[in-house]
Parts: structure tokens; C-alpha cells; sequence
């Protein structure tokens, strides 16, 4: 597969001593760009998809006349969340 190039960024002194001030043993300043492009990819990716789960949920809502009330949502999230607790506790 053939590599492409990110354009060049042009930033503030402060920000690329900020940037070089935190690079790891080994690590360049390519790298830590590179890696802050991938994740910043991830999240919106994952924002995009979360939005997307929201919005079908609405509307199957809609569709089906069918809602949950936030209370006991979050009442059953508490539920799932002390029994997942608990099992790790376990381990």
C-alpha cells in the first residue's frame, strides 16, 4: 500500500515546544502527529456512529410508540453496573 502525506501545518512557537515538550523516548514529533490524527479519527468516528444509534432509536421510538422513562433507565444501568462490580470483586 502506498503511504500519503498529511499537509504541512504551520502552529505557533509555543505550541510545537508545547508539543515537543511532552514526545516520549524515541518518539518524534511525526509520530506524535500521527497519532493525534488517528485518534481524533477514532472519536469522531465513534461520535458518528453513537448519533447514528440515537437517531434510529428516536425513531424506532416513534415508529413503535414505544419509550422508556429516564428513571428507569438509569435505575437498570445501576443494576448492570453493580452486578458487573461485583463480579470483578470476585475475579
Amino acid at each position: 500500500m502506498k503511504t500519503a502525506t498529511i499537509p504541512s501545518l504551520r502552529v505557533d512557537p509555543a505550541l510545537r515546544s508545547a508539543a515537543e515538550s511532552v514526545l516520549t523516548e524515541g518518539e518524534t514529533l511525526s509520530s506524535f502527529v500521527e497519532q493525534a490524527v488517528r485518534s481524533n479519527v477514532a472519536r469522531r468516528q465513534q461520535q458518528q456512529a453513537f448519533i447514528t444509534r440515537g437517531l434510529a432509536g428516536r425513531d424506532e421510538a416513534r415508529r413503535t410508540g414505544q419509550y422508556f422513562e429516564a428513571a428507569d433507565v438509569l435505575e437498570e444501568m445501576d443494576g448492570m453496573l453493580s452486578q458487573a462490580e461485583s463480579r470483578a470483586g470476585r475475579s
